[in-house]
């Protein structure tokens, strides 16, 4: 069985995470995003843009799942993580996981009124490896 702490560990080395939100018809709809600026326990950040349909949505419907896979020559493994996302838009949380390079998507810096941090809290996961599935618990 997988732990907290391999799910993370795994989670570092990938380049790309894929996020779900729900529309206003139920519908899921996925994204490509940069990986979590910052992982804490079961408590993943991103960054994005305020105005973006996925933070409108996550506003509306928090229900959310982020999914991360690597694709080895003979290997191939995925895992995905079930929770809720909020849409956090005060200075401190923006702070924290401000970058230098940002300001080439938020011309105003951490300040900007389009820059928000995405708080993913997962739940529990599912990941996949060698044609075998398992279920996990993420709650903290």
């Amino acid at each position: 069985m997988i732990t907290g702490e391999q799910v993370i560990e795994f989670i570092r080395k990938q380049k790309v995470a894929f996020i779900a939100s729900v529309d206003e018809d139920g519908f899921p709809n996925m994204k490509a995003m940069f990986v979590p600026r910052k992982i804490d326990g079961n408590l993943f950040y991103f960054s994005t843009n305020t105005s973006s349909m996925r933070a409108q949505q996550f506003l509306k419907n928090p229900k959310a799942s982020i999914y991360f896979y690597n694709k080895g020559r003979f290997r191939y493994e995925g895992i995905m993580l079930v929770g809720t996302m909020e849409v956090l838009q005060d200075e401190e949380s923006k702070r924290e996981i401000w970058c230098a390079g940002d300001t080439m998507y938020y011309k105003q810096g951490v300040t900007d009124p389009d820059y928000c941090v995405l708080k993913f809290t997962a739940v529990k996961g599912r990941r996949y490896c060698n044609l075998k599935t398992e279920e996990f618990d993420m709650s903290l």
